[in-house]
């Protein structure tokens, strides 16, 4: 594959997992709102109880095989089949491990309606196997439209399913419909437009090979979802089920902007940096373009929420849920440096370092849980107020190792992000004296929002800032490549200054 074709793969890829991943979360999150004026903060605890069970044993079924598919050089048919079938052995034995362990997981919480809901909500990991191996092929071929149209379909039924039951009284069990119904109708959709279907087939000697990479990826991912989910254990227990309510609504804000992204541009440069594992200077290159296009998204967002979070909650949740404004300020600041870290995280992956990210991983965690664990005694505020830095000190060791890798360490990347995150500062010293103004919530929200985006939009401009003009440059040649068709010399000419 040359370069002309990759470059057009790439962006096509990322427009349309951006597509899905944007129209997904647009979606889940004006459902996640409805939900959020229909249920009680308790609902949403008791859900986010039992969602690291659920977590791990996803950890255990999808991951290890599916990163190890994408990474390699070369894979078939029976590669497929096998992790496949692998997988699904594996879904049998955790899905019948949790259904025996519903009742001590009741008993730990002291919520003894948590045995049939950790039961029903389980059964989404049988949808586990397949998913993960239409995931590896959708990725290997950049063939993401193919994702747009179930995550659309399956978000769209599951939060109208959502909200009525909600509506009519039926409180948790509103949200197990939804998580259930989503995942269900994901696969359904995926099946009938991925044409992978499994062969008669089956090889240790394949599943050996794919574990000797995957095992490593397997064990890492498993560490950070026990690292992730661990706040919503401690804070459960600890706590209360009710402050994990505020918890999961505060992180909502900040998730949906940051894992859009950052999901976007992981899954579609991931495939792309395997595929150019021995060209270490194009992989750089790689790296500063994903950090700078996400930059130029994620900083100027964060700085808004953490500027307006208070009216964001009054005019989104209403009063009720004003315990998270904190929580989210604090968050939000935490999720401003994920770019940095996932992006390093793809960039070492990619190059088939498995064992690094195993270590990294390690250490990141052992920092992470000596944090949680100190600030425990001191309440959730101080708790969540180590998230920012653990999120930089991330950061560093992530970037450490590219240094060394890739020339492209601390130093380097923090000069490519440095002109977002100044231009992002000072929309928020711009912005933040609006919310003085003797006007309503909704009228301080639109009036903070309009401003921010326009000063942040037009400095960008004035400042020529390049990754502004290169995505405005993208823009137009995604819609203008039929036309462009008789005329291939004219394709990248509006974008040639960039790139040089």
């Amino acid at each position: 594959m040359n370069e002309n074709t990759t470059r057009k793969n790439v962006l096509s890829g990322l427009v349309w997992k951006l597509l899905e991943r944007g129209g997904d979360q647009v979606i889940q999150f004006v459902i996640q709102l409805l939900l959020a004026r229909l249920l009680l903060p308790e609902d949403y605890g008791l859900i986010a109880l039992i969602t690291i069970f659920i977590a791990l044993a996803n950890v255990f079924i999808q991951t290890g095989f599916t990163t190890a598919l994408i990474q390699a050089k070369e894979v078939d048919e029976i590669d497929y089949a096998s992790a496949f079938y692998f997988s699904s052995f594996l879904t049998v034995l955790l899905y019948l491990l949790l259904f025996l362990a519903a009742p001590a997981i009741a008993d730990f919480y002291e919520k003894a309606q948590l045995i049939p809901v950790v039961r029903v909500l389980a059964l989404s990991l049988f949808c586990g196997p397949l998913n993960s191996i239409q995931y590896a092929v959708v990725s290997r071929n950049l063939e993401f439209k193919k994702f747009f149209f179930s995550s659309l379909g399956g978000t769209l039924f599951s939060g109208v399913l959502g909200v009525y039951l909600a509506y009519k009284g039926f409180g948790v069990w509103a949200l197990v419909a939804q998580q259930l119904s989503n995942i269900f109708i994901d696969t359904i959709v995926l099946w009938f437009t991925v044409s992978w279907r499994p062969i008669w087939a089956f090889s240790f000697e394949r599943i050996n090979k794919l574990l000797s990479f995957g095992w490593k990826m397997l064990f890492s991912t498993m560490l950070d979802t026990l690292y992730t989910n661990s706040y919503g254990l401690v804070i459960g227990k600890v706590i209360s089920p009710a402050m994990l309510g505020y918890y999961n609504r505060a992180n909502q804000f900040p998730s949906i902007i940051v894992n859009n992204v950052n999901n976007s541009l992981s899954t579609v440069l991931f495939p792309v940096m395997s595929a150019s594992q021995e060209d270490k200077p194009r992989i750089r290159s790689m790296m500063q373009r994903s950090l700078e296009v996400s930059s130029l998204i994620i900083f100027p967002l964060m700085t808004g929420l953490i500027i307006c979070a208070k009216p964001l909650v009054l005019v989104m949740l209403t009063e009720k849920w004003l315990a998270s404004v904190s929580l989210i300020q604090l968050i939000s600041l935490a999720y401003a440096f994920y770019p940095l870290h996932i992006t390093n995280i793809v960039a070492i992956s990619s190059l088939g370092k498995s064992e690094l990210i195993l270590k990294l991983e390690i250490v990141k965690r052992v920092f992470s849980l000596f944090c949680l664990f100190i600030s425990i005694p001191f309440g959730i505020f101080v708790i969540v107020a180590f998230e920012p830095l653990i999120s930089i000190g991330t950061f560093i060791l992530n970037a450490r190792q590219n240094k060394r890798l890739l020339g492209y360490g601390v130093k380097e990347q923090l000069s490519t992000i440095s002109p977002y995150l100044v231009l992002s500062i000072m929309m928020g010293i711009i912005v933040y004296p609006l919310a003085y103004l003797p006007i309503g919530s909704l009228a301080t929200l639109t009036l903070q929002a309009a401003t921010g985006a326009t000063f942040y939009i037009v400095a960008s401009l004035m400042n020529k800032n390049n990754s502004i003009h290169y995505l405005l440059a993208t823009a137009k040649e995604l819609l203008w490549r039929k036309s462009m068709k008789k005329r291939p010399e004219q394709i990248t000419t509006n974008r040639r200054e960039y790139d040089e």
